[in-house]
């Protein structure tokens, strides 16, 4: 379990590389911070093989052996955190990088494409969870949800707080171990899903042209 935890959290510090432009509140695009998700679609990828010795059934295996009963609820809460951490230190009036229209129309867009892109990808793959309980395994929704709610929350407050961003994806880091120890599901489900979130969220400002709440 350590090691999924060990490298969810290091496939996505490669973005805290990225430099904020300090001439605008716009987050521009760069090729750089696409080896993150990509990093991490692969890996899911390359884990989700359908033999008994591939990286998924081992990582099952171990889960099962080690903590068969394990069984938690708190994944279902720390995916949404970030959101609530944001709006919670601009309610407290430490304000972010962007207003609340426009950041609320990024996390609008961001939230769309992550939760979309992973509903049909369920549909689609029709893959059975560990636990035998349905066929909507991948990717991990939870660990979508959660890495997009790190990014917007890492975009928004990483200039003010350099830590940030190592927070926030530890928390989303640790909703895609709980999905694995409550045997939800497999690793590649959850690697899969923190880069579809990761990259989704980073879309959403990528394109956003920051019009909304400006008088005309």
């Amino acid at each position: 379990m350590k090691l999924i935890l060990a490298i969810l959290i290091s496939l996505s510090f490669p973005t805290l590389a990225q430099k904020a432009d300090s001439s605008t509140t716009s987050t521009r695009f760069s090729y750089n911070q696409l080896y993150a998700p990509a990093a991490l679609l692969l890996t899911g990828f390359i884990a989700d093989g359908h033999s008994r010795e591939s990286i998924k059934n081992e990582v099952a295996e171990e889960r099962n052996e080690h903590i068969p009963r394990f069984k938690t609820r708190l994944d279902d809460y720390l995916q949404f955190s970030p959101l609530a951490v944001a709006y919670g230190l601009d309610a407290m009036g430490i304000k972010s990088k962007t207003d609340l229209i426009n950041r609320s129309v990024i996390l609008l867009k961001g939230e769309i494409l992550a939760i979309g892109t992973a509903t049909l990808l369920k549909k689609v793959t029709h893959t059975m969870r560990p636990d035998g309980s349905s066929y909507t395994s991948f990717p991990s929704g939870h660990t979508t949800q959660a890495f997009a709610a790190a990014t917007f929350l890492s975009e928004e407050y990483k200039d003010r707080y350099k830590w940030m961003p190592y927070a926030s994806y530890t928390v989303a880091s640790s909703v895609g171990l709980l999905r694995v120890a409550n045997n939800r599901h497999y690793i590649s489900d959850v690697l899969v899903g923190a880069g579809i979130g990761f990259v989704s969220m980073k879309v959403a400002y990528w394109t956003h042209r920051y019009k909304w709440g400006k008088k005309h």
